[in-house]
């Protein structure tokens, strides 16, 4: 895909449209890691942890497979 910069104030944006977000499995809120690799602008998620809905998902999971055993090792 061949893209070009648009202006936007003094400075300039590359526009990433909704389609290519979807598939990064990024949002507008998503920080990104911007890099320089040679000739190459690359342009990752930032790896800031799983986020809140992903941790109460994983911790419902851990409940559900591990609860009792958990409790007991509490008592």
């Amino acid at each position: 895909m061949i893209k070009t910069l648009k202006k936007h104030g003094n400075s300039m944006a590359l526009v990433i449209e909704k389609p290519m977000m979807e598939a990064l499995g990024i949002t507008e809120e998503t920080p990104l890691q911007i890099t320089v690799s040679g000739n190459a602008l690359v342009v990752t998620p930032a790896n800031v942890g799983v986020g809140p809905q992903r941790m109460k998902a994983v911790i419902k999971e851990i409940r559900k497979q591990y609860g009792p055993m958990l409790k007991r090792l509490a008592d």
